[in-house]
């Protein structure tokens, strides 16, 4: 019997993601920052839900004058809104140097999700798994096609001819022609 798939933290560079994906882009200059937040929210629930991943989206609030601020969905997503003078970046290098005794044991994956070159190098060396947002915009995308073709209710077969897939008046005329008339 094959051991039990690791649990996987996923973290998301919030403002990093929305500012790679393009239809996050477009609804930010269209609808405004929250919009595309809250865009961003619906999309990763439904994404971590399937993948069976602990996901976290962290928001840089490094200009607002706040403490952090942390907010649980589901059971599968949690949105992180740091503290005044804190990016999301540094909150993701402390969450990563928190969790590297897991990473080391081997109990737990963490994949953090920003396209953030300094990031990507500073995530790998804590021993975390890297995802460009680009790689997680093409799985999402992914995830939600298989989703939606799974939930497809199945097309009846009426018979292996063309014929039977015809409407009855279509089958008619088709019956008709080929007696000549």
């Amino acid at each position: 019997m094959p051991p039990p798939p690791l649990q996987a933290v996923l973290l998301v560079d919030g403002y990093n993601v929305i500012g790679a994906w393009s239809s996050l882009k477009q609804t930010r200059d269209r609808h405004g920052l929250p919009a595309a937040r809250q865009e961003l929210v619906e999309v990763l629930i439904n994404y971590s839900a399937f993948q069976g991943y602990k996901t976290e989206i962290v928001f840089d609030a490094q200009y607002q004058k706040a403490q952090t601020y942390q907010e649980t969905l589901t059971t599968h997503l949690g949105i992180c809104y740091t503290e005044f003078g804190q990016t999301a970046d540094s909150y993701i290098e402390k969450f990563c140097a928190s969790f590297r005794s897991k990473l080391s044991e081997g109990k737990q994956r963490l994949i953090v999700a920003t396209s953030d070159r300094a990031q990507q190098l500073t995530v790998v060396g804590y021993g975390a798994e890297w995802m460009s947002s680009q790689q997680l915009a093409t799985d999402v995308e992914l995830i939600a096609h298989q989703v939606r073709r799974k939930h497809r209710p199945p097309k009846h077969s009426r018979g292996r001819f063309l014929f039977n897939s015809l409407d009855p008046k279509s089958q008619q005329r088709l019956a008709e022609w080929r007696k000549g008339n």
